[in-house]
This record gives C-alpha cells, sequence and structure tokens, in this order.
C-alpha cells in the first residue's frame, strides 16, 4: 500500500507490457541498444575476472555518456491528421540536463561540477578500448578462435592523449574497433569487374575534376557527347555520377591522410589516472536553460526544435 500511495503521490503512470508484444518496452529499453550493445557486442562472458572487466568498463562508461555524450530529449508529439509532428529540445548531456533541472539541490550541482572537472574524456575513452580489448580477447580464447574469426590483438596502450587521438580517425578504415565486436567473416565470391565504356576516358574527366573540382556529372557527359556523340548521350549520366563520386571519395580521403594533427594536441601527455584530476577547465554554467525554437537536421530529417539551448562553459 505504501508503495502504491508513493506512486499516487508522484503522479506516475504505471503500465504494464502486453504478452507477446515485444516492443512495448522499446522506451525503456532503448539504452540497451545504443549504449549497452554498443559497447559490449553480443559475445558470450563468463567467469569472475571477466565480471570485474565489465565493472571496469561500465564504470568509465558511465561517466564517459553522462557527462559527454551530449542526446536528443523529446519535448512535445502532436499528431496533426496522418502527420505526426515532434519537437526536441537542443541535444545536450545529462550532466547538463541536471544542473539545468530546478529540483536538483544546489549540493548536488556542485558536486556534479567538481567531478566534471576532474574528468578527461580521452583518457575515459582509453579506459574503455582498453577494457574492450582485453574482454574481446576473452571471448576469442573462450571460442578457440574458430576459423574466419579476426585474431585477437595485444596492442600495447598509447603512451600519450595524441597518439590515441592520431588513432580516432584511421581506425574507421579498417573497419568497427571495437573489440567486442568481432564478428566471424563469410566467405563471398569474387566479382569480376566489366569493363566500362568510361575506362578510356578516365584519365581525362579525373583532369577535368581536378581542373575544376564543381564539376557536375551532366557537364561530363556533355562534354564526352561533343568529343564522341555516337558513344555518349544523356544514358551514360549514372554512370558518370558513379564515377565521379568515387573520385571524389578518393580524393577526400588523400586529403585526410595528408592533413597533419594540431602541435597543441602532441604536446599534452595523457594523465596518470583514469579520473583526469590533472584537468584544469571551464566550469560550466549552471543558469536555466532558455527556452527557444528552431530547426535542426538530424538524420538527414529537417526537424522542429523548440529546447533549452546548451550550455557552453563560461569564459
Amino acid at each position: 500500500m505504501s508503495s502504491c500511495h508513493g506512486v499516487a503521490k508522484q503522479k506516475l503512470e504505471v503500465t504494464r507490457s502486453r504478452a507477446y508484444k515485444k516492443n512495448d518496452q522499446a522506451f525503456v529499453e532503448q539504452k540497451n541498444g545504443a549504449v549497452v550493445r554498443r559497447l559490449m557486442g553480443y559475445g558470450r562472458f563468463d567467469g569472475v575476472e571477466t565480471a570485474r572487466m565489465m565493472g571496469r568498463l561500465y564504470a568509465a562508461a558511465r561517466l564517459y555518456v553522462n557527462f559527454f555524450q551530449p542526446s536528443f530529449k523529446l519535448k512535445e508529439k502532436r499528431r496533426e491528421g496522418a502527420k505526426v509532428i515532434k519537437r526536441y529540445h537542443l541535444p545536450s548531456t545529462p550532466y547538463e540536463r541536471a544542473l539545468a533541472h530546478p529540483k536538483v539541490t544546489a549540493a548536488v550541482k556542485k558536486r556534479l561540477r567538481d567531478q566534471y572537472r576532474s574528468l578527461d574524456p580521452v583518457a575515459l575513452l582509453v579506459e574503455m578500448r582498453a577494457t574492450q580489448e582485453e574482454l574481446g580477447n576473452r571471448v576469442d580464447r573462450r571460442a578457440g578462435q574458430p576459423r574466419g574469426l579476426q585474431p585477437a590483438h595485444t596492442s600495447a596502450p598509447p603512451a600519450t592523449a595524441a597518439t590515441f587521438a592520431k588513432t580516432l580517425g584511421k581506425t574507421v578504415t579498417v573497419g568497427e574497433p571495437r573489440a567486442t565486436h568481432r564478428r566471424t567473416r563469410r566467405p563471398y565470391k569474387t566479382r569480376v569487374r566489366m569493363t566500362s565504356k568510361l575506362d578510356p576516358h578516365l584519365a581525362a574527366i579525373e583532369a577535368w575534376v581536378a581542373e575544376q573540382p564543381q564539376l557536375t556529372a551532366l557537364a561530363i557527359v556533355r562534354r564526352l557527347s561533343e568529343k564522341y556523340p555516337k558513344e555518349f548521350g544523356k544514358r551514360q549520366h549514372s554512370i558518370v555520377q558513379r564515377l565521379l563520386r568515387a573520385l571524389r571519395r578518393r580524393a577526400a580521403e588523400r586529403l585526410v591522410a595528408q592533413a597533419p594533427l594540431d602541435d597543441a594536441t602532441t604536446a599534452a601527455p595523457m594523465p596518470g589516472v583514469v579520473d583526469g584530476s590533472g584537468y584544469v577547465g571551464p566550469d560550466p554554467t549552471t543558469a536555466p536553460l532558455v527556452e527557444r525554437a528552431g530547426k535542426a537536421i538530424w538524420r538527414d530529417r529537417l526537424i522542429d526544435i523548440g529546447s533549452s539551448s546548451p550550455m557552453a562553459p563560461s569564459r
């Protein structure tokens, strides 16, 4: 009776999931996919030492997600006929939302600010990657490294934060960087590339694009049709588009590979402890957020946003 009375006093809505309706708990369990499975993968773990390693991973991930990972939060949703209109708060971290909440006491806010100033996001990310590496190795050893599974990595942790930061932009090209996400490789049939009508003119197209980077596929087709009217026309627009996309992708990869890292990031050594106690940074403001309406692009969609503006550190 006391628990029911407390629920009624807090004006909480109590719901019960229906049998054989697996999507009823989607809102409650959405963090299992967004946070837990992205960290742990889908391997089977057992043993006390593995449980301790998981505790280390969750301890670092809890601070990293709550203090440094902003997320969208739904503000309101209404239906106008067949159209559903959603309005979101501007993305902010749980830490910023706690500081902006009027019912959180000043003592709790002070404790949160002190904890935020003691954290280093790069050091937390290093700790998370190290524990994921060990968990991935344990899964590999438990499975006996079957055929097709990627071998366990035994790379040493980076000596400085700058060394680790340099690897973050390069691990995307080799696949999933998390060791807990190793998957068996399925054998695929090798496809023989068919000859294309553009192969004899590839050098000329690359020279045109290098001379005019903003050149469109229609302009390239027009130039080719002027020189070779019997071979090229408007029907070749799609294959020229694919070729142009590939050329620009390769050019972007070369530019990213050649761009040096800022010298400022190479001078700071990695702190010796995970909590980043040597961090000296700005104190985030605790003033209530100002409601404002606007628009933002999220997942290639234009959405209406009316929200509290994210708090910037005071300077």
